[in-house]
């Protein structure tokens, strides 16, 4: 690099900002094609991301996970995307990941969810901010290196993968154990005004509650699955209040919670309910135990379930049980030592970049991060975003991103890739 490293930085600034409006259209057309997990087809937007990046000389790899293992998860296709950047001999490899699956849009939008339109200085639609933004950051800020800084040694890797929704086995997950990449270091999309690197773990279950049906007319000869469930749901919500007490160290961090945001159950109107099912997602702080939280949680439905029979002497085939399905276990970030140079670098070009340093905190979230940090890859989350998921919407009607934060975010990466890669 013959240039000072301030330079280097204000060229690579400029360079974003020169090409920030091709890299507005670039994120409309990720965006403009759904990946709504359920159902999870996510296979055709990999296709269009390597089709949108080839122009800009990036080959992706097409590691497609075979359709019976991912209809076994749940899914319906899953095509995860490696592009390799080498730059020369020594120095480390980075990979940046972010990941293309998103939850269906729901109702209450007032922009097309995915029609990527353009409203006061924001793009709105779903994975604007989680995270199909951070495809876009993540493939310019590469973009303006190669342009600006051209490195000489190193390597980087983008890695778009498509199964977060369902907890990153068989996205970033699945790369790593086939052994297709080991970098040295990773960042993962997240938001601009802090660097994320620690985060909850997360249990969900499925829970059905079996009953026996009746006629509602004669309620007496059935046994309500439905009641039953009332009192699993007690139960739970009971133990939030106990959660409380228990408080995590790790700043951004707060207590456990449990949530039940799915209830499927009964036939008809005039039929007393027969089988109920609940679905379970429990948050684990990082000072948790996750065989003993789940240990803990299957007692306690347990309990509430055993409690219920007692108190309506149901015994024998007309007690009601329960099954509890693990539908998933995502252990928690911790972070590794090996991460302080990303902290550094993020710190004090987000600060030059924004005017104020991003503070090293954790979330509430849970994130594919944990699957590199558990293999030994220390790694942060930081991206294209604003201060809170709340200001996000994400998971919600009108999902957006700040533009703003989409250039900024993207220059602050680039900065960080050249410290990095030195």
């Amino acid at each position: 690099m013959s240039q000072t490293p301030q330079a280097t930085y204000a060229a690579l600034d400029a360079w974003i900002d020169q090409h920030f409006a091709e890299q507005v259209k670039f994120l409309q057309a990720l965006v403009q094609v759904p990946t709504d997990t359920p159902p999870g087809n996510n296979a055709p937007h990999a296709e269009r991301t390597a089709e949108l990046i080839q122009p800009f000389g990036f080959d992706a790899e097409k590691h497609v996970v075979p359709e019976q293992e991912v209809k076994d998860y749940g899914m319906q296709s899953i095509t995860n995307l490696i592009v390799r950047r080498a730059y020369g001999d020594g120095g480390r490899t980075i990979a940046l990941n972010a990941h293309g699956d998103v939850v269906p849009p729901g109702d209450g939008w007032t922009h097309a969810p995915y029609g990527a339109e353009i409203a006061d200085g924001k793009m709105y639609g779903r994975a604007t901010a989680v995270s199909k933004s951070d495809f876009s950051s993540f493939t310019f800020a590469v973009r303006a290196l190669e342009a600006v800084a051209r490195p000489t040694k190193g390597h980087v890797e983008l890695h778009f993968t498509y199964d977060e929704e369902f907890g990153g086995i068989l996205g970033p997950g699945w790369l790593l154990e086939k052994g297709l990449t080991k970098p040295d270091l990773m960042i993962a999309a997240g938001f601009s005004y802090e660097v994320v690197t620690a985060h909850n773990g997360c249990l969900q279950m499925e829970v059905t509650v079996h009953g026996k049906m009746a006629h509602a007319a004669v309620p007496d000869t059935g046994v309500d699955a439905l009641q039953a469930a009332v009192a699993i749901l007690n139960a739970l919500y009971g133990e939030n209040v106990k959660y409380k007490q228990i408080t995590s160290k790790v700043p951004g961090i707060q207590h456990p919670y449990v949530n039940v945001g799915r209830i499927e159950g009964g036939t008809n109107t005039n039929v007393v309910p027969g089988k109920v099912t609940l679905k379970v997602d429990r948050r684990m702080i990082p000072e948790e135990n996750p065989a003993e939280v789940e240990a803990t949680i299957r007692k306690v439905m347990g309990d509430a379930i055993a409690a219920f029979n007692a108190q309506r002497g149901y015994t024998g085939d007309d007690a009601v049980r329960i099954d509890i399905k693990r539908l998933l276990l995502a252990n928690a970030m911790t972070p590794l030592a090996g991460n302080q140079p990303l902290v550094d670098a993020i710190q004090t070009h987000g600060e030059a970049v924004f005017g104020t340093r991003p503070p090293a905190v954790g979330t509430p979230l849970y994130t594919d991060v944990r699957l590199y940090v558990e293999r030994g890859i220390p790694g942060v989350i930081y991206g294209a975003g604003p201060r809170t998921v709340l200001e996000s919407h994400a998971k919600r009607a009108d999902e957006r991103i700040d533009l703003e934060d989409l250039r900024r975010a993207t220059k602050v990466i680039a900065r960080s890739l050249v410290d990095l890669l030195a």
